[in-house]
C-alpha cells in the first residue's frame, strides 16, 4: 500500500501568507532600540540620572543587538525558529518590565541619585531588549527566506525588513495618540507590544518547504548566507535566471537578457581569481573552459543526489561560482574591509549618537524658548516627532537604496559602491543640519536626513559585503563588519554625554533656578548644550566621505582591470557553464 506524501502548500497559499504576516508582525515588533529617545530623557529626569548615563543605557540595548547577531544566526540555523522567538518573548517582556518597575519606584526619600546596583540592572535591562528584538528579527528573516521561492525572496524578505526599520515609529506614534506625556504606560507597551507577537511568531513562523515545480535547485536547507543576504539586500539576491534544461548557461543568455530589460546585475569581478570559488558547495560542477559547447564536469567521478546538488536557488548558485571567497585571514588582511569597518564605525557611530541623544536635543530646543511656559507633554511629544521621523526614514532608504543601487548598476555602469559617497554626505549633512538648528519646529529636517541616510548605509554596506568579498561567508563576514557600530557608538554617545553634563552644571552656576515644572538636570542653553558633539560628528562624517571616496576609486580601478583583462578572471566568466551530473544507481 503505497503512502501518500503530505501535500505542500502553494506559493501564495493560506499557509504561507500567515508565515509572512506573522514574521512582519514580528519584525514590527523588534526594532524599538530606537524608541530610546522618545522615553530617555524622562526616565533620566525621574531617576536623577546624569546624560553620560543615559546613553550608557541606551548603548546596553545596542551593544546587545549587534554582539547577538553572531550568535543567533547560528542558532536559528541549526535549531530554526522557535527557540529564539521563545527566547525573544522572555527577555522582551522582562527587559521593558524591568526598565518600567525601576522607572515607576522612582528614588527613596533624600536621595537624590540612582544606586549603582539600579543602574547596573537598567543597563541589563536595556541588552536584554536588544538581544531579544534581534533575536525576532533574525528568527522572522530566515524563515521568510526559507518559506519563499527565490523568484519572490527579495520582494518578501524586503517586507520583513522594513517592518523592523517602521518598529520605532509604530510605538511612538500609538504612545503620542494614546497616552501622551505618560512615560509609564508607554514602557508598558513596549513591554506588552513587543514580547506577545514574539509567541504569535513561535505559533505561525515556521518555514514551509517549497512545492516541486517551483523550487527548482531550492530545498528547505537554505543557507543561512543567502538568507541574510536576500533580508538585507534584496538587489542582489533577486537575479533573474531563466530555467534551461540540464545543461544551464548562467553568465552568457542570462546575464545579456537581464540588462536588455533593464535588471541586469553583472557582476563584474573585483577581486583576484585565487579568491574566486572553484565550485560550488553540494557537489555542482563548473566548467571553465573558453568552449562554449563543453560538457564535462571537471569532476566527472563525483556523484551526488540530485537533492544534494540542487540545495541553492538559481541566484544564490550564480554568486557561489562566480563571486568572491574572501574570510579568516584573508579578510582581516583585505584593505577593503577596514575601509568598510571604519567608515561604517564612523558613520554608524554618528547615527547612534544621534538617535540615543535626539530626545535630549529636542528638550533643550523646547525648554530654551519655553522656560516660563514648559509643558512635559508637549516636550514629550517633540520627542515622539524626532523617533517618528528617524524610524520612518529609516525605512524609506532602505527601500530606497535598493532601487539606487541597482539603477546606477543596470543604467549606467557604475559600481554599486558609489552609493558609499551619497550615504555619507547624507549624513553629514544630517549633522551640519543640526548644527544649525535652533528651533524645536525644525528639527525634524536634520532627523529626516539623518534617518534616510541611516537606513541606507545598513543595506548598502550589506551589499557590498557580498560584493567585494562574497556570498558563502556572508554571515561571518558581516558579522564581523557589523562589530564596527560599537565602537564608534560608544565613543560618540558617552562624548555628547559628558558634553552635556558639563554644560548642565555650567547652566546651574550662571543661572536663576528653573521653573519647578522643568526637569532639574536640564540644560537651558539650547543648541549650545550639545553643538560641540556635533561638530565631533561632523568630523568623523567627514573622514568617512574621505574613506568612501577612496573605496569607490579602489573598486572602479579593480573593475577596469577586470574588463581589461581578457586573459584573467573576466576572460572566465562568460564560459562558466553548469552542467548537472547524473545520479547513478
Amino acid at each position: 500500500m503505497s503512502i501518500k506524501s503530505p501535500q505542500i502548500p502553494p506559493t501564495f497559499g493560506q499557509a504561507r501568507i500567515v508565515v509572512l504576516l506573522a514574521s512582519l508582525l514580528a519584525a514590527l515588533s523588534a526594532g524599538t532600540n530606537y524608541v530610546f529617545s522618545a522615553y530617555g530623557p524622562q526616565l533620566g529626569a525621574r531617576l536623577g540620572l546624569s546624560h553620560t548615563q543615559l546613553n550608557l543605557i541606551g548603548l546596553g540595548g545596542n551593544v546587545g543587538v549587534y554582539v547577538s547577531a553572531p550568535i543567533l544566526g547560528k542558532i536559528v540555523d541549526s535549531r530554526g525558529p522557535k527557540s529564539l522567538l521563545l527566547s525573544a518573548f522572555g527577555l522582551l517582556l522582562a527587559g521593558y518590565s524591568g526598565i518600567r518597575l525601576i522607572y515607576d519606584a522612582g528614588l527613596p526619600t533624600d536621595v537624590t541619585t540612582l544606586s549603582t546596583a539600579m543602574f547596573a540592572l537598567l543597563i541589563v535591562c536595556s541588552f536584554m531588549t536588544g538581544v531579544g528584538g534581534n533575536g525576532g528579527l533574525c528568527a522572522a528573516i530566515n524563515t521568510t527566506a526559507k518559506t519563499f521561492p527565490d523568484k519572490v525572496r527579495g520582494s518578501t524578505t524586503g517586507l520583513v525588513i522594513s517592518g523592523f526599520g517602521l518598529s520605532a515609529f509604530l510605538f511612538s506614534a500609538i504612545a503620542h495618540l494614546a497616552f501622551p506625556g505618560n512615560t509609564s504606560s508607554f514602557l508598558l507597551l513596549l513591554a506588552l507590544g513587543t514580547s506577545f507577537p514574539m509567541l504569535v511568531g513561535f505559533i505561525f513562523v515556521r518555514p514551509i518547504p517549497l512545492p516541486p515545480s517551483e523550487a527548482h535547485y531550492e530545498s528547505i536547507d537554505v543557507d543561512q548566507a543567502e538568507a541574510d543576504a536576500a533580508s538585507l539586500a534584496p538587489s542582489i539576491i533577486s537575479i533573474p535566471v531563466h530555467d534551461n534544461d540540464s545543461r544551464t548557461h548562467l553568465l552568457t543568455h542570462d546575464r545579456e537578457e537581464g540588462i536588455e530589460a533593464g535588471l541586469g546585475h553583472r557582476q563584474v569581478p573585483t577581486t583576484p581569481v585565487e579568491d574566486y570559488i572553484a565550485e560550488t558547495r553540494g557537489g555542482v560542477g563548473i566548467e571553465l573552459s573558453p568552449s562554449r559547447g563543453a560538457s564535462r564536469s571537471p569532476h566527472p567521478g563525483r556523484h551526488r543526489s540530485s537533492s544534494t546538488r540542487r540545495s541553492f536557488s538559481h541566484s544564490g548558485k550564480l554568486l557561489l561560482e562566480v563571486g568572491p571567497n574572501i574570510h579568516g585571514v584573508k579578510l582581516w588582511t583585505s584593505i577593503d574591509f577596514w575601509i568598510s569597518f571604519m567608515s561604517l564605525s564612523l558613520l554608524s557611530g554618528t547615527g547612534l549618537m544621534y538617535i540615543n541623544n535626539v530626545g535630549s536635543m529636542a528638550q533643550a530646543l523646547y525648554v530654551y524658548t519655553h522656560v516660563d511656559r514648559y509643558n512635559e507633554v508637549d516636550a514629550s511629544q517633540w520627542q515622539a516627532t524626532q523617533v517618528s521621523t528617524i524610524s520612518f526614514m529609516n525605512f524609506s532608504g532602505r527601500v530606497l537604496i535598493g532601487l539606487l543601487a541597482d539603477l546606477i548598476k543596470s543604467r549606467f555602469g557604475l559600481p554599486r559602491s558609489t552609493l558609499l559617497i551619497l550615504v555619507a554626505f547624507i549624513i553629514l549633512s544630517s549633522q551640519i543640519a543640526a548644527a544649525y538648528i535652533d528651533n524645536v519646529r525644525i528639527l525634524w529636517r536634520a532627523s529626516a536626513l539623518l534617518g534616510l541616510g541611516y537606513g541606507s548605509m545598513f543595506s548598502l554596506y550589506a551589499t557590498l559585503c557580498i560584493e567585494w568579498f562574497g556570498l558563502p561567508h556572508f554571515s561571518e563576514n558581516w558579522g564581523y563588519l557589523s562589530l564596527s557600530p560599537l565602537f564608534g557608538g560608544n565613543i560618540f554617545s558617552v562624548a555628547f554625554g559628558r558634553n552635556l553634563d558639563a554644560h548642565e552644571r555650567s547652566t546651574e552656576s550662571s543661572y536663576m533656578p528653573p521653573p519647578a515644572r522643568i526637569p532639574s538636570r536640564q540644560c537651558l542653553d539650547g543648541l549650545s548644550c550639545y553643538v560641540d558633539s556635533l561638530h565631533l560628528t561632523i568630523g568623523a562624517c567627514s573622514c568617512a566621505l574621505a574613506l568612501s571616496i577612496w573605496a569607490v576609486l579602489r573598486d572602479r580601478k579593480k573593475v577596469a582591470a577586470a574588463e581589461v583583462d581578457r586573459d584573467g578572471v573576466y576572460r572566465r566568466l562568460p564560459e562558466v557553464i553548469w552542467e548537472e551530473e547524473e545520479e547513478e544507481s
